[in-house]
């Protein structure tokens, strides 16, 4: 008998052969759901509404710290960036290097330690000698105020000064004023695309520093992975299937890519698309986005790390800790 499924995820490019029924999964009759918010879904699976979902990696690693840890995750990967691009500053705070963070305010989106945010303090740490307890904490949205986000843990380390916006404030606004020396962010401040002068990236040439970060490390850094419940990671078949479906769906898409080599990417309205593909398959390789344990070990377990480090885990966790126990010889 097919198992029903209710999953959701946002629709991506290499998740839509999922959502348009191309794909399909064996043994499953799944029914695929989105939102209009990522961290709707990650909210909503917290709250028991489906059997799998696409999960933010902090969201998901500190239900780890719970009594009952309720899920287990499949090695899938559908949201992936590069993080030095995510760091915003004011321009009249003289911060010019990481190092120069030390002793500011710094605004944080959502969450002390969300996914971007783990990524580029850890890097800063690793790199920059730069520790989150050396700066001051305001945790809100980016360009609309939201709430703190109580359906998730939210540990703080001691001696870290954290405390959330005011009621109706927003970081971007908070950046441009000069209230905030600096920001670390999943979006982008509406400012600085209106061409405010006062809000500047860290790294301007972020392109560039962040290909050298992807030589000198081969980390193209995971943000969110596949959760399921720990009951439905017991079938084996079914993880199996569900996993499978994820990569075929996501090599349509990057098939589409390669064959539209040929044809200069004709498709694509992004003017010298094609040098850009092949400047990043030369660098990145013919499977550019991986899925499975083995590919994605070291990024995965770097993450792991700081989250720890971060205060975010209780204790070091490893792959073999996260993931579906019949998958990790992916």
């Amino acid at each position: 008998m097919s198992a029903a499924l209710r999953i959701a995820t946002s629709v991506y490019e290499h998740t839509e052969a999922l959502f348009d029924g191309r794909v399909r999964i064996d043994g499953a009759e799944a029914t695929f759901e989105s939102a209009p918010l990522v961290s709707d879904i990650f909210r909503r699976m917290a709250e028991g509404h489906y059997d799998v979902a696409e999960y933010g990696l902090t969201y998901f690693l500190r239900t780890f710290d719970l009594a009952d840890s309720p899920f287990l995750a499949l090695p899938v990967f559908p949201n992936r960036n590069f993080r030095h691009s995510a760091v915003f500053v004011n321009t009249a705070a003289g911060i010019e290097r990481p190092e120069d963070l030390a002793g500011r305010t710094i605004g944080e989106f959502a969450l002390f330690g969300h996914d971007p945010g783990v990524w580029i303090k850890g890097i800063f740490s690793d790199e920059h000698g730069l520790d989150p307890g050396q700066a001051r904490w305001v945790i809100g949205g980016t360009d609309h105020p939201i709430p703190a986000f109580d359906w998730v843990p939210q540990p703080v380390p001691d001696g870290v000064d954290v405390r959330h916006a005011g009621e109706g404030e927003t970081l971007g606004a908070m950046l441009e004023s000069g209230e905030i020396d600096a920001l670390i962010s999943v979006d982008v401040p509406r400012a600085l695309l209106n061409g405010s002068p006062k809000i500047a990236r860290l790294f301007p040439g972020y392109e560039t520093v962040e290909r050298d970060y992807y030589r000198r490390t081969g980390i193209f850094p995971p943000m969110h992975v596949v959760a399921v419940p720990r009951e439905l990671a017991t079938r084996t078949g079914l993880m199996k299937s569900i996993y499978r479906a994820f990569c075929d769906a996501k090599e349509i898409t990057q098939r589409k890519y390669r064959q539209g080599a040929l044809k200069q990417h004709m498709a694509v309205v992004t003017p010298w698309f094609s040098k850009h593909f092949e400047e990043n398959r030369a660098l990145l390789g013919e499977d550019w986005w991986p899925y499975g344990v083995a590919a994605n070990r070291k990024a995965v377990d770097t993450f792991l790390r700081y989250h720890h480090e971060q205060g975010l885990s209780k204790r070091l966790l490893t792959s073999e800790d996260i993931f579906v126990p019949a998958l990790l010889d992916t």
